[in-house]
C-alpha cells in the first residue's frame, strides 16, 4: 500500500484534523511530520470536542498507530499534558510512537522566541511564542537537542551547555535578560525521560516496514502551504515544510512511496498572524465568517483573519504539493449568504494576474478580482450525498473544483466527524 499525504492548502486551520479523523479507520499509521505545538486540530466526536496541538489526529482512532516523526519539534511538558488530558477522556494513548531523532523544545527556546518577537516590534512575525522557530534554528545550526539525547545525561548536559553559551550571550547582551543555567534545563528535560522511553523508536524503520507489509500510512502536516518556509508568504511563515515534500524528510519515508496527496481547503479563507492576505474582509462579512465558522485558533485562541475563497492560492497549493484530491471543509458556514464572492485573479499595478505573484511586494499589494456565485438558504449539515445538496451549493463546489485544478473528493458540511460527503476514494 502507498503512503498518503494530507496537507493544508491555504494558511492552515483548514480542518486537517477532521480529514485525518475521517480517514483514520482506513489507515494503519498516522504520522505528524513537521511543526510542533504551534498547530492545532479540533475533532468533534459526538458530544465531545478534542483539541490536539502536538499529537497526530489518528490517536483518536482505535487500532491506528499515531507517530510523531523526526521532522516534528516536541515540547515534552505539552506532550504529556495532552496525553493526560486524552487519558482522562477515555482515549487510549498507549500506541503512540515518537522518533528518536525528533528535536526537543527546551525552556530556553521558548524564552528566546518570546523576547525576540517583542524585540522586532512592528516587524513581528506573529509567532505563537512556543519556541518553534528557535528550536528549528538550533536544528539547522547543529545545536539541537534530540529525543535520544535524554537517555544519555552526559551527552545531554554537553549539548545544553554548548547551546546556552550562545543563547546566554544573546539574552544578557541584547535582550537584557538573566542567563539560564544548563543544569536547570537538563534536570527539567530528564524529569520526562523515563516516561518517554517506552514511546521512543526508530519510526522511519517502522513506517517503511509497515509499507512493505501492505499497511497504509497517512502523513499529516501541521500547518498550511502558504506557511511553508520555502513556498509560503515568507517571512510570515512557520519554520518548517508542511508542504508535501516535507512529508518525506519529516518521516523518513521515500518520495516514491507517496501515491496520493490530499489538500484541505476551506470553502472560504482564513489565516492567523501577520502577512499578506488579499481577500481579507474587514467588514460585517468577515465578522460573520469568524463567528459562524468559529474561527479562533485551536492552539492560541487568537481570532483568525477571514476572507472569501482565493482560487489563485488554491491553484498554487495544487501545483506545489501535486495534489491528487481536495477535501473541501466548512461549506455549511456559507449557508444563508445570497451572493458568494470568489477571488479568481488579482489586480497588481493595474494589471490582471491569474497566479500567486512570486514577489512578496506584489502579493502584498494584490487586489482580488471577484466573481460571485448564488448562495443557498437550506440547512446542509445533515446532507450525506452530493446530489442532495441545494443546486447552488453543488454549483459552488463544482466552480471551486474547476478553479483549483484538481478534483474535490470530500466535502465537510458540519463540525461533527460524520458530517462529510464523500465523492471519491482518496486513498489511492
Amino acid at each position: 500500500m502507498p503512503a498518503i499525504v494530507l496537507v493544508g492548502a491555504q494558511w492552515g486551520d483548514e480542518g486537517k484534523g477532521k480529514a485525518t479523523d475521517l480517514l483514520g479507520d482506513k489507515v494503519d499509521y498516522v504520522v505528524r511530520y513537521q511543526g510542533g505545538n504551534n498547530a492545532g486540530h479540533t475533532v468533534v466526536i459526538g458530544d465531545k470536542k478534542f483539541a490536539l496541538h502536538l499529537l497526530p489526529s489518528g490517536i483518536l482512532t482505535p487500532g491506528c498507530t499515531p507517530v510523531i516523526g523526526n521532522g516534528v519539534v516536541v515540547d515534552l511538558e505539552v506532550l504529556f499534558r495532552e496525553i493526560d488530558g486524552l487519558n482522562e477522556k477515555g482515549v487510549d494513548t498507549s500506541r503512540l510512537l515518537i522518533s528518536a531523532n525528533a528535536h526537543i523544545i527546551t525552556p530556553y527556546h521558548v524564552t528566546v522566541d518570546k523576547v525576540s518577537e517583542r524585540f522586532l516590534g512592528k516587524r513581528a512575525i506573529g509567532t505563537t511564542g512556543r519556541g518553534i522557530g528557535p528550536t528549528y534554528g538550533d536544528k539547522m545550526g547543529r545545536l539541537g537537542i534530540r529525543v535520544q539525547d535524554l537517555f544519555d545525561p552526559s551527552i545531554l548536559y554537553q549539548k545544553v551547555e554548548g547551546a546556552l553559551k550562545q543563547k546566554n550571550e544573546l539574552l544578557l547582551k541584547v535582550y537584557n535578560r538573566a542567563a539560564i543555567k544548563p543544569q536547570e534545563v537538563v534536570d527539567h528535560l530528564l524529569s520526562f525521560a523515563e516516561r518517554l522511553r517506552p514511546m521512543v523508536a526508530d519510526t522511519a524503520l517502522i513506517l517503511n516496514q509497515a509499507l512493505e507489509q501492505g499497511k497504509t500510512v497517512l502523513l499529516e502536516g501541521g500547518q498550511g502551504t502558504l506557511l511553508d518556509v520555502d513556498h509560503g508568504t515568507y517571512p510570515f511563515v512557520t519554520s518548517s515544510n508542511p508542504t508535501a515534500g516535507g512529508a518525506a524528510t519529516g518521516s523518513g519515508i521515500g518520495p516514491t512511496r507517496i501515491k496520493s496527496v490530499i489538500g484541505i481547503l476551506k470553502a472560504y479563507t482564513t489565516r492567523v498572524g501577520a502577512g499578506p492576505f488579499p481577500t481579507e474582509l474587514f467588514d460585517e462579512w468577515g465578522e460573520r465568517l469568524r463567528s459562524v465558522g468559529g474561527e479562533f485558533g485551536t492552539t492560541t485562541g487568537r481570532e483568525r483573519r477571514c476572507g472569501w475563497f482565493d482560487a489563485p492560492v488554491a491553484r498554487y497549493a495544487t501545483r506545489i504539493n501535486g495534489l491528487t484530491d481536495i477535501f473541501l471543509t466548512k461549506l455549511d458556514v456559507l449557508t444563508g449568504i445570497k451572493e458568494i464572492p470568489v477571488c479568481v485573479a488579482y489586480e497588481v499595478d493595474g494589471k490582471r494576474v491569474d497566479e500567486v505573484p512570486v514577489s512578496q511586494t506584489d502579493f502584498h499589494h494584490a487586489k482580488p478580482i471577484y466573481e460571485t456565485y448564488p448562495g443557498w438558504e437550506e440547512d446542509i449539515t445533515g446532507v450525506t450525498k452530493f446530489e442532495d445538496l441545494p443546486k447552488n451549493a453543488q454549483d459552488y463546489v463544482r466552480a471551486l473544483e474547476k478553479l483549483s485544478g484538481t478534483r474535490i473528493s470530500a466535502i465537510g458540511v458540519g463540525p461533527d466527524r460524520n458530517a462529510t460527503i464523500v465523492l471519491h476514494n482518496m486513498l489511492g
